[in-house]
């Protein structure tokens, strides 16, 4: 499999960052002309690109959903982090919810059409370095998402995991998140197979990856103390990333 890998990847490093490069100006022209949704829809269609460009590795994703959630409500998304590849599907399969991200500030520069994106879509760019700075950046993410009625998706370890078990859940950003949306709805998302494509490190790539992604049942923010509630999280997403291991 791993001699598969290295012939695969260098073919899907080359479709990955082909679409990354044509549509960061397509981005921009989006963006100029048709405002905020002309540039929503062209960023899901480059993601729902991206997720497949994975296929040539023979990997597949599997998004599971069983629940009826809300349009043009505050919901946040929680999930474990295991790999880059974890962030096309999320925008792809949760595009109707306007969810953003929060990322450090050093993702918004320097990668063609992503860092455009986190500029310029909406999403919170932190500085790890300035605690004060970041809580404020945050806040203002908070409220905005509030006032426009969108989404956000957090990944609280804050690192990806290099494989089965998620890291600690680090609750600082949600618990800011929630000061401001405290009648958001909570969406615990478990993620699984991500890391198997970074196995060998960056080169070759994983092969044959079933990469599964599955929505838990929603928490309102406001039914439980809001400990109680983020360890509640925590614990319902480690343990249906481990039953999936």
């Amino acid at each position: 499999m791993k001699i598969l890998g290295v012939l695969l990847t260098p073919i899907f490093g080359l479709v990955f960052y082909f679409l990354l490069g044509i549509f960061h100006p397509i981005q921009w022209i989006s963006l100029k002309i048709f405002g905020y949704n002309g540039h929503k829809k062209v960023v899901d269609f480059l993601n729902f690109l991206l997720m497949k460009s994975t296929y040539i590795l023979g990997n597949r994703f599997v998004f599971e959903n069983k629940f009826q959630l809300p349009e043009n409500e505050t919901i946040v998304f929680v999930s474990n982090h295991q790999s880059m590849f974890d962030i096309p599907p999320l925008i792809w399969y949760l595009r109707k919810f306007h969810a953003k991200f929060v990322a450090k500030k050093e993702l918004g520069k320097g990668i063609p059409s992503i860092s455009f994106n986190l500029r310029h879509g909406g999403a919170a760019l932190i500085d790890r370095k300035d605690k004060v700075k970041a809580l404020e950046t945050l806040e203002k993410f908070a409220k905005k998402i509030n006032q426009k009625k969108w989404s956000t998706i957090i990944f609280p370890e804050g690192t990806r995991s290099k494989g089965d078990t998620p890291k600690y859940f680090s609750k600082a950003g949600l618990e800011t998140i929630l000061k401001f949306n405290p009648d958001a709805l909570i969406v615990p998302i478990s993620i699984q197979g991500s890391w198997k494509m970074f196995r060998h490190g960056n080169f070759p790539l994983g092969v044959f990856n079933k990469i599964s992604i599955e929505v838990l049942k929603p928490i309102k923010a406001s039914s439980m103390d809001l400990k109680e509630l983020l360890e509640s999280v925590e614990k319902t997403i480690t343990q249906s990333v481990l039953a999936k291991a």
